[in-house]
């Protein structure tokens, strides 16, 4: 199925001749403005599918008009202008064509026409199928024998036509059949892998050598199958001649003919991609995956609809296994974006693909998801009281963030403002994943009496305000005598020297008038103090225990991080927490603009795919751990050196021991060189700590192959922390069979048998086996990094095939 080069040297100079005249109104509106350029030529992707399976490219009256200005003035009753013919109603025992209705005289353009329609072929692959296999749209006096054969179908280059398919329509009709039939994944053509390099011959002899061609699309693969070779350098040194003895020219004569006729055969393909995860997070949604378009290298826009509220976002994120699988078009393409919720309850998740010129729009996937967002929920837990005083406490939580927030305490109509930050027990299990740090207590003065006390859930984000509780209460008389009630007081601040830190605050014991003891911590260590110094604006309530309860607390500690905490010590009871603080202790330090010292101590991988490493950074002018960047070949990821390195401290006490880092990543195998910069904390520049070389290997190779006919295949999409452990999903099926399979999930050693029974419609689209393969799950998982993997197990007990591992973080 090849054409001779020299009829498309004659053709492109008739071409020329009638689009300088006035006989060819179609072809001027969209032929190709500038020369054709062996630059241009993509093996990989010679058409789009979307200018390929096109069934309604052209209209009848415009294929007639077309196949009038190509030829001219016919010379006979088989040119295809004046070509007519009476056609049967026929349907293929196989393939995806529909039924073609029979006519009586029909003209070549009609049945073209009709062709495209029932297959879903574009008329133009058609007509340059015509003219790459027999010349026939140049031809004014076509042959019997030339006619029989139009469309080259059943005429392998090695052997006699088969004479089955002999004729006009015959051909038309059985050819696009075959070139639509290619393309299903429900036929029997498999050995050329979309999206996979296929090695393809330059040549009917296969000593003229192959080529590694990575096959982008359905249509690029069909060309491959009805004309099996590609041009190799010397045909496409002259596009219009011939080249050398190993030269093959139909598929480049396809993509001629296409392109200097209608312009690009690749322009206007839409975009790929893939929705990997939709996850829900306080007040937003999580959104990861890729997309790009064919049609250009840059990044383009996802359009994220949460119902019907619709974002646009940028799919710029460095994705390096889109850019090895598509390396024309880099690896700028992966998304990984926070949508905020539109409201309470589940909602429906959605992102299109923004196409770039000519093409359409691509929904890339939907998913719905339960939102995390509302209002504020919690509960008022206790309210006690003491003498002038009234204490409540609780919880709250705002689903729509993870942050603290604000609750209003009303003693009846006075209210007072606090923040709900305190570590507590006792939150909704069903909030574990807020985490403690989202309890509130206050105290309120109170004259003695019955009170009404309320607390209030400050909204943020959807919804409002939300009432925790109400407690009616007694205040009674302030009797000052021992009764085991608990200190109170304040942590008022907690201020950092060059050489220690001072802590101020006021604390009382309810059953005595005389100042108690206070008993500050630096982290571990402790000192006791008494809350003796005088207090003119203690709290009202206490006024009748006068003003001698204020502390002020001055002790030494190391430079770094410090968490200061206070105690009031009960007269006879337990002690009271007062608070906590965290501040950072220079020691002295200044920022001088001096650069960051360390060492690049250790690189190795350890296992397959991974690389690690580690050493330590200081910046000299803070005792703060700094960022590390660690570059694997030119990709660069950002660290802290934060880990305990007593050996450093040892080196440098003033600086302190958090100042380690080490790092773990995934890579592909390969040999790289590793380098490491700590990163200037102010002024001063970055500094390289050290490189070193190592080699990656690759993962094991799979089991050898059993005497099943294929291996099962699949994708291990996403994994990615979730409540409980590690939320998977992806989709297995074994070509042999519709039936959905098995899926073990490996955490590390620890495996899991799921069924692949999940709907996945993009699934059945692409392999034409139903759509219930895909698989979801939430598997046990323990804190720190892990290895995830996945395996499809094959039907008939042969060895499974991995589908992927993802680390997880």
């Amino acid at each position: 199925m090849t054409s001779a080069p020299a009829a498309m040297a004659r053709v492109l100079l008739l071409v020329a001749v009638l689009v300088a005249g006035v006989l060819v109104p179609w072809a001027s509106t969209e032929q190709r403005a500038e020369a054709l350029s062996a630059a241009d030529w993509d093996a990989g992707n010679i058409i789009s599918d979307a200018a390929f399976y096109d069934g309604a490219a052209m209209t009848e009256a415009e294929i007639q008009r077309f196949l009038e200005s190509m030829v001219g003035t016919c010379q006979n009753s088989n040119c295809l202008a004046v070509y007519r013919e009476n056609t049967p109603t026929r349907t293929w025992s196989f393939g995806t064509c529909s039924t073609y209705p029979g006519g009586t005289a029909e003209s070549a353009a009609r049945i073209i026409f009709k062709v495209q329609q029932a297959c879903t072929l574009s008329a133009r692959v058609i007509l340059v199928t015509l003219q790459k296999e027999q010349s026939l749209l140049t031809s004014r006096a076509p042959s019997d024998g030339v006619m029989r054969k139009a469309m080259g179908y059943g005429c392998p280059d090695t052997a006699a036509c088969d004479s089955t398919y002999y004729g006009f329509f015959n051909q038309i009709f059985a050819a696009g059949r075959q070139l639509t039939w290619y393309g299903n994944p429900a036929g029997s053509f498999t050995s050329i892998r979309v999206g996979q390099v296929n090695r393809i011959q330059y040549h009917p002899d296969a000593s003229c050598g192959t080529k590694d061609v990575l096959v982008r699309n359905r249509a690029t693969a069909a060309l491959y199958y009805y004309t099996p070779y590609t041009p190799n350098a010397a045909a496409l040194a002259n596009l219009t001649s011939t080249g050398d003895e190993c030269s093959a020219y139909g598929n480049r004569n396809f993509w001629v003919y296409y392109n200097s006729w209608f312009g690009s055969s690749t322009a206007g393909a839409n975009p790929i991609g893939n929705l990997e995860l939709v996850s829900a997070q306080p007040g937003t949604f999580r959104v990861v995956g890729w997309t790009l378009d064919p049609d250009t290298s840059a990044s383009i826009d996802v359009h994220v609809y949460v119902g019907a509220t619709g974002a646009a976002y940028t799919a710029n994120r460095n994705r390096p296994d889109v850019g090895a699988a598509y390396p024309a078009a880099g690896s700028a393409h992966g998304f990984d974006i926070a949508v905020p919720v539109t409201g309470p309850g589940s909602a429906s998740v959605c992102v299109y693909a923004m196409n770039y010129g000519a093409g359409a729009n691509v929904l890339l996937g939907c998913s719905t998801v339960a939102a995390l967002t509302g209002s504020p929920v919690g509960a008022l837990t206790s309210v006690t009281t003491g003498p002038g005083t009234v204490a409540a406490s609780g919880w709250a939580i705002d689903p729509d963030t993870a942050s603290p927030i604000a609750v209003h305490v009303y003693v009846d109509g006075t209210g007072v403002a606090t923040t709900a930050s305190n570590a507590v027990d006792g939150i909704d299990p069903a909030y574990a994943a807020y985490g403690r740090e989202h309890g509130f207590a206050v105290s309120v003065a109170a004259a003695p009496g019955s009170h009404q006390v309320c607390a209030y859930g400050i909204n943020t984000g959807p919804g409002a305000n939300v009432q925790l509780g109400c407690q009616t209460v007694t205040v009674p008389a302030n009797v000052i005598s021992e009764q085991g009630r608990a200190p109170v007081g304040a942590l008022e601040s907690v201020v950092a020297g060059s050489t220690g830190i001072t802590a101020k605050g006021w604390a009382i014991d309810p059953d005595t008038a005389a100042p108690i003891p206070v008993h500050v911590y630096v982290d571990a260590t402790g000192a006791a103090f008494t809350a003796g110094v005088p207090r003119s604006d203690l709290p009202a309530a206490w006024a009748a225990y006068g003003t001698g309860h204020g502390f002020e607390a001055t002790m030494a500690a190391e430079p770094g991080t410090r968490n200061v905490c206070a105690y009031a010590i009960n007269t006879s009871g337990a002690p009271t927490l007062l608070a906590c603080k965290q501040v950072e202790l220079t020691g002295g330090i200044a920022d001088q603009g001096r650069v960051p010292i360390g060492n690049l101590e250790a690189v190795r991988s350890a296992a397959p795919r991974q690389v690690s490493v580690s050493g330590w950074a200081i910046d000299p002018d803070t005792v703060a751990p700094i960022s590390v960047h660690v570059y694997v070949g030119s990709t660069g990821t950002a660290t802290t050196a934060n880990g305990d390195r007593p050996d450093v401290a040892a080196v440098y006490p003033a600086y302190g021991s958090k100042h380690g880092f080490s790092w773990t990543g995934t890579v592909a195998p390969g040999s790289y060189n590793v380098c490491a910069y700590g990163i200037n904390n102010g002024s001063g520049g970055n500094v390289l700590l050290g490189c070193r070389t190592v080699t990656v290997a690759p993962e094991p190779a799979p089991p050898p192959p059993t005497d099943s006919q294929f291996a099962p295949t699949g994708n291990l999409e996403a994994a990615a922390r979730a409540d409980g452990g590690v939320a998977v999903s992806g989709w297995a099926l074994d070509p042999d069979t519709s039936a959905s399979i098995d899926v073990h999930v490996y955490v590390d050693s620890t495996g899991t048998a799921l069924r692949a029974t999940a709907s996945r419609p993009d699934v059945a689209a692409a392999f034409g086996l139903g759509p219930d393969h895909g698989f979801s799950a939430v598997l046990p998982m323990g804190a720190g990094p892990h290895r995830v993997c996945a395996y499809a197990i094959d039907a008939t007990n042969a060895p499974p095939a991995a589908i992927g591992c993802i680390d997880v973080p």
